[in-house]
């Protein structure tokens, strides 16, 4: 996949993004003309009430979901350009995802999940052996690689997460309210941890939260009102 970002320019850029849901009576208008941009290496929170269309924007970013109108440009790549083999390129070589929801497989031990990504990209073995450990070890888990899901906490399967999308050496971290799961205590490391791996790994990220630990833990907050930016 061609493009990065140049010195200087914006890791995402989002200009004019629409997007409606259903048609007539029950139409939702998701997005209205939203333009944003996020500069590389900054750690972004996204801000707004449910139904705000912050999952949108995401979904639209990481390409996920495709908009009706307008533009979404990540390290130099047209996202909304791309058919679906060239999305899912961008999510395996240069975008991640944390969600609420873990989604950690089952069957296979804390090690062997955050190795997937890197089992995808065909490495060799010793090479994800070595990046799965220096993850583990980095989100504070390295005595928890042979647990299974669920011999883990709920914050213990989170930072498992976040270890396994860091795998591939992403450009772009997207997590969607990654501590709405989580209890205060819990949450206050998941999100101490995502400020931490952000500046270890020089990546980009763009967290929604209604979290003021993680707002206040962020470079920039973008508030996103009724399908629009409105600050940022």
């Amino acid at each position: 996949m061609s493009g990065a970002t140049p010195p200087g320019a914006p890791m995402v850029r989002v200009r004019a993004l629409d997007k409606t849901y259903g048609a007539r009576a029950s139409a939702v208008h998701a997005l209205r003309g939203v333009s944003c941009e996020v500069g590389a290496g900054e750690l972004v929170a996204l801000v707004g009430r449910s139904g705000s269309g912050k999952t949108t924007l995401l979904n639209m970013i990481g390409g996920l979901d495709r908009p009706d109108a307008g533009t979404v440009h990540v390290d130099g790549v047209e996202v909304t350009a791309l058919d679906d083999a060239g999305l899912v390129r961008l999510r395996r070589e240069r975008v991640a995802f944390v969600f609420q929801t873990f989604g950690l497989v089952p069957v296979l031990t804390a090690a062997e999940n955050v190795g997937v990504p890197l089992r995808l990209r065909g490495l060799p073995v010793d090479v994800r052996e070595r990046r799965v450990r220096l993850l583990l070890d980095l989100v504070g888990l390295g005595a928890h690689a042979e647990q299974r899901p669920d011999e883990l906490s709920g914050g213990q399967q989170q930072r498992v997460s976040i270890a396994r999308a860091l795998a591939a050496s992403p450009r772009l971290l997207i997590a969607d309210e990654p501590t709405g799961q989580l209890d205060s205590e819990t949450g206050l490391a998941v999100m101490a941890l995502i400020r931490a791996v952000v500046d270890a790994e020089g990546m980009t990220a763009i967290v929604s939260t209604h979290d003021p630990v993680m707002i206040a833990l962020a470079d920039r907050v973008l508030r996103i009102t009724d399908g629009e930016v409105v600050g940022g």
